[in-house]
């Protein structure tokens, strides 16, 4: 389908080069959108049976893990929209433990995601964190297909619950659950103490070599972040959207700049998050493909977009709680606490905006385009979440007349 002359569903090495010099970003990002669009007029997606996903997890035990093992106990995952996801049992000889069985999770991508994501970036910075917040252990990682059809990670099953048992309220992935006032008092303070940890963590003593780091005191990060998502808008949009070239004029003109480094999450909101349902403990943090070096303030304001969380019904009628947890006001407050990092309201505005331009970049362009070339298991899933943009437009439409 062209848009102006463009093929995006055959796009040219010319028009990937143009895209390049267009919208410079980080490495690891760079690589893959290339990957996406270099394979895109390839192929659909082809259904993988869980026998055949099993036998790429023995090929790579065979070749990587010592001693004798056993695979067993295969089951297919939901949730999430963009990744498929086998459990499964290993049996092995592991070198600190002796003969160990160990619940594991591969997450692996489709031809096309919605997300074009890094392996490599989750698996590191997992690793990271690990020991400094609640994350699955990483267990192995195939980062360019060696063993699987795609790039792939491998990590421990946590139990665990995203949403209260019988919960009624809350949408696709984890939008807008209700936790109720008894769970909200107990999953709060940790939800804030894990942000204020991302957002402090040294993450110069990592080993994070699949993230750029972005200058201090420059709008370098800002840019890198606008430039992804305007890319992928150009890659991936069907039609002319006059907004999108409004709110991307506004943003360039009006980058911040960014005063401390940090790890952003990319994702840290309700949905993305495992606790367990009796004690109310956070046992797990998800979905670290959008993380990156740069502005705590892209995940503040992702964290409190309105997609995300739900108003209270009862005596609280009218007061918005921020992933279902905890009012807005009262979130930044206790989040200056634990983190002892200042929210600038200014570069607050500039990532809400970035962060509506960048869920209908996901939901009008990319949805749209994978789903349309049955690139992913997730066809219907994905052409649903569309309904979210009138919602999102309408959230954008707002949030630039406050400034314009």
């Amino acid at each position: 389908m062209t848009v102006a002359g463009v093929d995006r569903d055959r796009p040219t090495a010319a028009s990937i080069d143009e895209m390049r010099r267009r919208f410079p970003t980080e490495r690891e990002t760079d690589a893959l959108l290339v990957r996406k669009l270099q394979r895109r007029a390839g192929p659909p997606y082809r259904r993988i049976a869980k026998d055949e996903l099993s036998a790429c997890l023995r090929a790579m035990f065979a070749d990587t893990l010592p001693g004798t093992f056993a695979v067993s106990d295969e089951r297919w995952f939901t949730g999430g929209v963009s990744k498929i996801q086998l459990g499964f049992t290993l049996e092995w000889d592991d070198p600190k433990r002796g003969r160990s069985r160990d619940r594991l999770m591969v997450r692996m991508d489709p031809s096309e995601s919605l997300n074009a994501t890094s392996r490599v970036r989750e698996y590191e910075l997992l690793r990271a964190f690990d020991g400094v917040l609640p994350v699955p252990r990483v267990f192995g990682l195939d980062p360019a297909g060696r063993w699987f059809p795609e790039p792939a990670l491998l990590y421990a099953f946590v139990d665990g619950v995203t949403r209260p048992t019988g919960a009624t309220s809350g949408q696709v992935s984890g939008l807008g659950t209700n936790f109720g006032p008894a769970l909200r008092g107990r999953l709060a303070p940790q939800f804030l103490e894990h942000l204020a940890r991302v957002h402090t963590f040294d993450h110069a003593s990592a080993d994070l070599t699949a993230l750029d780091l972005p200058r201090a005191g420059t709008t370098e990060s800002a840019l890198w972040q606008l430039n992804r998502a305007r890319r992928v808008w150009e890659e991936d949009r069907a039609d002319d959207l006059p907004l999108m070239e409004v709110a991307a004029n506004w943003m360039q003109r009006n980058l911040p700049t960014t005063d401390v480094v940090s790890v952003v999450h990319g994702d840290f909101r309700s949905g993305n998050f495992l606790f367990d349902e009796a004690t109310g403990e956070i046992r797990a943090w998800l979905d670290w493909e959008r993380a990156h070096l740069g502005d705590r303030h892209r995940d503040l304001a992702w964290t409190t977009q309105a997609l995300f969380g739900h108003y209270g019904a009862g005596d609280d009628r009218g007061t918005y709680y921020v992933c279902g947890l905890l009012p807005v006001d009262t979130f930044y407050e206790r989040y200056e606490e634990a983190s002892r990092l200042v929210v600038d309201h200014d570069a607050l505005a500039f990532y809400r905006i970035l962060n509506c331009y960048q869920i209908v970049v996901s939901t009008l362009a990319t949805a749209y385009r994978v789903a349309r070339l049955g690139k992913s298991h997730q066809d219907i899933l994905l052409a649903r979440v569309r309904g979210e943009v009138p919602i999102v437009i309408g959230e954008l439409r707002a949030l630039l007349k406050e400034r314009l």
